[in-house]
Parts: C-alpha cells; structure tokens; sequence
C-alpha cells in the first residue's frame, strides 16, 4: 500500500462502512489509503445478510457498492475482529485514522412472560438464517400453521412475506439449500403481523407493504377499526400512502388461499403462552393516551401460533475499551467525532451508521451520514501533521503472531465465484455459503 497516503482503518465493511470507504476515496483534499475490516470473511454486511433474498433489487446496491474495492487505494480486511485479533490501540498505532462502523448488534426485546421459550425468536435471527449467514441458529419449521412477526417496520414485512409465500417460489432465490429445504417442511395457513399503535404509525414503506399483500394465494384481513376516525392533515406522504393501500384490502377477494395474513393494529403481546414451547400469543387492545404514550386497555385474545418473531427494535453494544453512551446505545460523538464520557472530542477516531446515531433510517440514509463523518475525518486530516518518519506498526505481523490471517477482497471473489457455480449447477444465479468452515476454505484458511 502507498506509505505516502494517510491511512485510514473502517471497521465494518456493511453499508456504512462502505459508504465511508467511498467517500474518503473520492474526496480530494487529502490523499488516503483504506483498510476495511470485518470479522468475516465477506463484505458487505446487512446488504449480504439483512436484505431479503427476494429483493434482487434492493441487493444490487450490493454491486453498485462494490465498486469501491475497485480503487488501488482500499484493502478488504476480512476474517479479524475487533477486539479480539486486533486492539482499538493497535489500530490507532497502524493508522492515521479508525472509523468505526459497527452497526448496532442487540435485538430489543419485549419483556412479557415466556418470552424466552423455544419458538421466540428475534426477526433478525429468522432473517440471518434465511440470509446464510455463517453464525446463525437453524430453525426448524416442521408441523408449524401460525406465525406472528411483531412489529410493522420493513423487516416485520420481510419476515411475513417469507413465511406467507409458497416454499418453492423462493427456489429462485440465493438460499442455502438447507434453508429452502426446512422452509419447504412447514404448513403455515397463519401469518399475524402486530403494531401497538395505529397503521398511521406504521414505519413499513408503501412498497413493501403493498409487495407483503401481493402475495399470490394470500388472503389478506385488518382490523377494520383501525382505519377509523384518523386524522391525515398532519401525516406525511408515505403514511397517506399507506392507508390508501389498506383500505384498498375491503375490495381484494383471494379464492382458495393457502395462507391468511391478519393485520392487527393497535395490539400489543403481553404473554407468549406454551410449557415448553410457544403455542400462543396473548395480545392486549391499546391506545394513546393524552400523552401520546401507549396504554393496554385491559382486552385481551389469544391467537394461536408457534412462532414468533419480533422486529422491534435494536440497540448498540460497547466495543473494547471504547467509550459507548448506554442510555442511546451509541458511540457517544460529535458530528462523527468520537467523544469521551465529558464530552471532549478524542483525536482520530470517528464513527458512521447505526454505532452514530442509532438504528433509524435506511440503507440510502448512511451514504449523508457517512459524507458528514468524513468530511470532518478529512479537515482534521488536513489540520493535522503527516506523521512523516514515525514506524507504524505492522498489524500484519501482529496478526501473524496471534495465528491470524486477513482474508482479502480476492478471496472474497472465491466465495462468491464458489456460490455462483452453485447457484448454476440448481438453475439459479447464486446459492450462499453459510458454514463457516466451507468460507475459510474458500479463503485458504483450513
């Protein structure tokens, strides 16, 4: 790599972190060198393991991002996580600059009695194995009829379209094949999809939903009340939106479905109920009160169902020897300037994505949020010193003595060409590598 660049560590190689890669690149202030680090072996994250495999367009921002390994001046780092293969004070002794990109890794959960019991699942632990992602649980859906996701954000939808579709219309798609042979051992006729408060609130886009209630052989049925007495002057266009297409569901007849999709609105879980295992929801009626804070009124049913996931929400974890603000959940900063515990900004280290401002927004959201994050990254850059003769220590070597290897982007095209080749012996364009011990070997680790 060209020692007279400054160089700069992005730890996280999903969104953010790419789409910080991209704009310290393309910036020209200050020339600069990019080592992107993740703990596996691919890049990409949430785009390879959060979107849903039936989205072919959404991952294609995939490929518009990939672009970013295709400058001499950005390395992929895979294989190494922070913390463990390599310190935060050896990463500020090999570079000029470390940007974390970490995302935010903790579900939230719902704090109601049998919460715990097998059949309760976190949306994300269902999307991360549907995704092939090398650490996630298997699920096993043999002899499952009804599901619940709770949530109404975009992943809730995801989930439910996954469960709501024909097995076999999903063949087409990246599955690991032991993915689509569990899916294909489960009989779900029940997909219920929960909100605490009204579908004006709702945080889903109108073409997911619209994408969710156009699933062939799906009946759809909502509330009916919950689409009462709303006051639109104040909404915005993509909640009027939204409640255009749900009342639209009064005229849509599906013959013969072979699932029903409920959509309960102003409905929140107080129990899953089962001994040992989920065999029910308990869900209570709500309301706003004049404080605009969620109330349960007291009514109660409940649903019968063996699986339940929730998508309600996530929440940061600390990184080693980091500062982290436990009440946001975040890295506490300053426009992108990593702070301490006072407030006062610490030199060189910086922070994009979710790790920044906390899980909100979309994937387009972290190509702004990064631009900020950078441009102060480049006028500190631009204010500070090269550090001219000082010897940075070589995290090459330091890996090497801990039995470490990075994986590098070209041993990310293996595991791609290898998924490929599977995808085209079943007919499809990809099939995922999901076992850990197949991506190190593809990456000529053993």
């Amino acid at each position: 790599m060209d020692q007279t660049r400054r160089r700069v560590a992005v730890v996280g190689a999903g969104p953010s972190g790419l789409f910080a890669a991209q704009s310290l690149v393309k910036q020209g202030e200050v020339p600069v060198s990019v080592d992107l680090f993740d703990r596996l072996p691919t890049p990409y994250g949430l785009l390879r393991y959060g979107v849903a495999p039936d989205h072919p367009s959404i991952k294609s921002v995939a490929t518009a991002l990939a672009k970013v390994f295709d400058s001499d001046g950005i390395r992929f780092r895979g294989n190494v996580t922070f913390g463990q293969d390599v310190s935060r004070e050896e990463l500020l002794a090999a570079y000029d600059a470390v940007v974390y990109a970490v995302g935010a890794s903790e579900d939230m959960k719902m704090g109601v009695p049998g919460e715990d019991l097998p059949g309760s699942y976190s949306a994300r632990q269902f999307v991360e194995w549907y995704s092939g992602h090398p650490d996630a649980r298997s699920f096993d859906l043999g002899g499952l009829r009804g599901a619940a996701a709770i949530g109404v954000g975009n992943v809730a939808v995801d989930v439910a379209r996954i469960l709501a579709k024909k097995p076999e219309t999903l063949d087409v798609t990246d599955m690991p094949v032991v993915v689509l042979d569990e899916l294909r051992r489960h009989a779900v006729e029940d997909v219920w999809m929960i909100g605490r408060r009204g579908p004006q609130h709702a945080a889903f886009t109108t073409k997911e939903l619209r994408e969710l209630l156009e699933v062939p052989g799906v009946a759809v049925d909502i509330n009916a009340e919950c689409l009462v007495g709303i006051e639109e002057s104040g909404l915005d266009r993509r909640a009027k939106a939204n409640l255009e297409v749900l009342r639209g569901l009064a005229h849509r007849h599906v013959e013969d479905p072979h699932c029903r999709l409920h959509l309960r609105f102003w409905r929140r879980p107080v129990a899953l109920v089962g001994t040992t295992a989920v065999t029910g929801l308990t869900l209570e009626s709500t309301y706003l009160d004049e404080g605009g804070s969620v109330r349960g009124t007291g009514r109660s049913e409940t649903i019968p169902v063996q699986l339940v996931l929730r998508s309600i929400g996530y929440r940061g974890t600390p990184l080693v020897d980091l500062p982290f603000d436990t009440k946001r959940a975040v890295i506490p900063n300053d426009q992108g300037r990593v702070c301490d515990a006072d407030g006062t900004t610490l030199p060189r280290e910086y922070v994009v994505g979710w790790a920044k401002r906390g899980p909100t927004g979309v994937i387009g959201t972290n190509k702004s949020d990064a631009a900020q994050t950078v441009d102060k990254l480049v006028e500190d850059l631009v204010q500070r010193p090269a550090a001219g003769d000082v010897t940075r220590l070589d995290l090459d070597a330091a890996l090497a003595a801990r039995g470490r290897r990075a994986s590098s982007f070209e041993d990310w095209l293996r595991i791609d060409a290898e998924e490929t080749r599977r995808g085209g012996a079943l007919g499809r364009q990809r099939t995922k590598v999901s076992d850990w011990a197949e991506l190190r070997a593809l990456c000529g680790m053993g």
